[in-house]
């Protein structure tokens, strides 16, 4: 017999003892209180007095005596089965009070969570194939769902397109004027940073005058539509992925098909033409704010004057370089608005994958802009724009 004793009460608080059964059977008698306060025997302990029984074939149990018990028993019991199993034992549950068996029933039917163990990695064979075959589904969904989306673009026109125009005006409203206090902060900040860059050089040759060519050509071309639509990547795109991800979760795209709506007609196009009808504009916008703040580094710092930087500005850019930066920005929006959606409309069943797709949104979205801003950038320079 063991016991355990309360330290505070001075009392037994458990007790404890394997005895022999018929039919090849011990019985671990159980009695006293079994509480989370309690030190309950260990596993080991139990694990060597069933080793001391090299002729038992069943484990039983007696538990009429147990005063109370809480999880901390539960815990224990299924401490014992595992050392038991590993004695290659059976198992006789009928001893245990009915609440513990539910428990243990519960505690099987779920299965460890495996945290903090790392499996032992595949081949390098069977691991390139599992990545070159995740990679081409995720290539047939985005191009599916590229086909899609231009289908709707393409029945818009022709008001054959199933969306409502109060959720085009919504999404608006969310892309452009919600959005004009970041676009304000980022672009000032970034003609100060580009003058600042270039004062450091140009005040070495007495060309101050010159961060106005500067400033200007890389805000109007580059900086300006880039800044705006890696802004409304993690801004907007993120938006798009969450909100049709919690759509997914909640089985709204579900009810969606089943009343025979395109789920890419009603969500996807118009935060789509929100996108694209509101990063030109923001564009613009980001441009003027740039120069400004180019233009006030340029007049508090290097002691240019207001008119002369205005007057080198306007000399330095045409016409070409804001249509550069517009069909720049046209571009990047339909690639944000795509990335924030499909990642949406792939999210899974819960609420970590909608995070998940919100990231992946983000990621993608910023990576399709400057794969994009490259690709232009090269076309641009072969026509000689």
């Amino acid at each position: 017999m063991r016991r355990g004793t309360d330290a505070d009460l001075g009392v037994a608080a458990w007790r404890w003892s394997l005895d022999a059964g018929s039919d090849g059977a011990v019985v671990l008698r159980l009695s006293g209180h079994w509480g989370m306060q309690d030190r309950v025997p260990s596993r080991a302990a139990i694990a060597q007095e069933l080793g001391r029984r090299p002729d038992a074939r069943v484990l039983a149990f007696e538990t009429g005596g147990i005063d109370a018990w809480d999880s901390r028993f539960v815990v224990f019991v299924r401490q014992v089965l595992e050392a038991a199993r590993e004695r290659q034992l059976a198992e006789d549950l009928t001893g245990l009070q009915p609440g513990v068996r539910k428990l243990l029933e519960l505690a099987a039917a779920v299965p460890e969570r495996q945290t903090g163990r790392r499996a032992p990695p595949a081949a390098l064979l069977p691991r390139l194939g599992t990545a070159a075959a995740r990679a081409a589904a995720n290539a047939r969904q985005m191009i599916t769902f590229l086909g899609e989306a231009c289908q709707a673009l393409a029945r818009f026109p022709t008001g054959r397109a199933q969306f409502r125009r109060a959720d085009l005006m919504v999404t608006i409203q969310e892309a452009g004027p919600e959005a004009l206090g970041i676009v304000s902060l980022i672009s000032f900040l970034m003609g100060v940073i580009l003058a600042y860059v270039g004062a450091v050089q140009l005040r070495q040759i007495g060309a101050e005058l010159l961060v106005a060519d500067l400033v200007a050509i890389g805000m109007t071309r580059h900086m300006g539509p880039m800044m705006t639509a890696i802004i409304m990547a993690g801004r907007t795109g993120a938006a798009y992925a969450a909100q049709l991800g919690t759509m997914r979760v909640n089985e709204e795209i579900d009810a969606l098909q089943t009343m025979s709506f395109s789920p890419v007609d009603f969500l996807v196009l118009p935060r789509m033409l929100g996108l694209i009808v509101m990063m030109p504009l923001l564009t613009i916008y980001a441009d003027v704010v740039g120069i400004l703040g180019g233009m006030a580094v340029a007049t508090g710092m290097l002691n240019v004057g207001l008119l002369g930087y205005w007057t080198r500005t306007w000399a330095i850019v045409h016409l070409s370089d804001f249509v550069v930066g517009v069909i720049n920005a046209s571009v990047f929006g339909v690639l944000v608005a795509v990335a924030g959606c499909l990642r949406g409309m792939q999210s899974g069943r819960s609420s970590a994958a909608v995070g998940l797709a919100a990231t992946s949104a983000v990621v993608t979205g910023i990576v399709f802009i400057v794969v994009a801003d490259a690709i232009l950038t090269v076309i641009y320079d072969a026509l000689g724009v």
